[in-house]
């Protein structure tokens, strides 16, 4: 099957190289959107990620702040000079973050959300679609179809891991759904280690794991200080475990051959 590359501004995934997408869980304060920015920028990570629309399980924890946190991103991602991806959660915000995003990203919560795949189907940016948590790989892939029979058939899917009977993490990471997905699809497939562990020391081995894999690329989370992050503080990496992964990637790439794309 023919593969599609897919370009974020002048970032293509699915290509020869290998795409690190990185930046925190949620944009929580200027401030800290452009020290993160700053963070991944350092380590010459070319995509930068955020959330701004935050789709939680409890509604008394932090919920985003919504498009002025869009507007934030986009000025600390220009500042470095990187293009940026963001989570869309209603088909009723698509307009307002059209002029600001790179890219949209349809979480796991949203994949069976058939308005807002249609939606997006008419745009003229990329979206990285996540797999359900309890979605089958068919039913991933066939909401994959309702972006592109739509005319955007710039999609990149994500694997961010599964529910199963194990809670030693967050969830069960099916690196091997992701390759089949892969063989299946012209689309780009990439990684979500972050979410599928809940564990930032198991980030850098799945990392490296699916650099091994021969997938296109992988998004994790990072932030300036996790103790204080307002979002999945237990799951985001450290500034040094960041750069650690970074540089294991960087020798593991070289060995195998495939450039990390900067």
């Amino acid at each position: 099957m023919p593969r599609l590359r897919v370009s974020i501004r002048d970032v293509e995934i699915g290509g020869d190289g290998f795409v690190v997408i990185a930046g925190p869980c949620a944009v929580e304060s200027e401030e800290q959107i452009h020290e993160s920015a700053a963070l991944v920028a350092r380590h010459g990570i070319p995509v930068l990620r955020g959330g701004a629309f935050k789709a939680r399980t409890s509604p008394y924890t932090f919920q985003g702040l919504g498009l002025d946190g869009v507007k934030l991103m986009r000025a600390a991602a220009d500042r470095q000079d990187l293009p940026m991806i963001t989570e869309v959660l209603s088909e009723r915000d698509v307009e307002g973050m059209l002029p600001y995003v790179d890219a949209f990203q349809v979480g796991s919560r949203n994949m069976d959300n058939t308005a807002l795949l249609k939606l997006l189907g008419q745009v003229d940016k990329p979206v990285l679609l996540k797999r359900g948590f309890a979605a089958t790989i068919k039913e991933w892939l066939l909401a994959a179809e309702y972006i592109t029979v739509g005319g955007n058939e710039h999609v990149v899917l994500c694997e961010r891991g599964i529910r199963t009977f194990s809670n030693e993490t967050r969830f069960t990471l099916d690196l091997a759904g992701a390759l089949y997905a892969r063989q299946q699809s012209h689309c780009p497939v990439i990684i979500d280690p972050s979410h599928a562990t809940g564990n930032p020391r198991l980030i850098p081995p799945l990392a490296a794991a699916t650099l091994a894999a021969g997938l296109d690329g992988l998004m994790v989370e990072v932030h300036p200080d996790p103790s204080v992050a307002l979002s999945d503080a237990d799951q985001a990496l450290s500034p040094r475990l960041f750069s650690d992964m970074m540089e294991q990637l960087q020798r593991y790439a070289a060995a195998a051959g495939r450039p990390l794309t900067r």
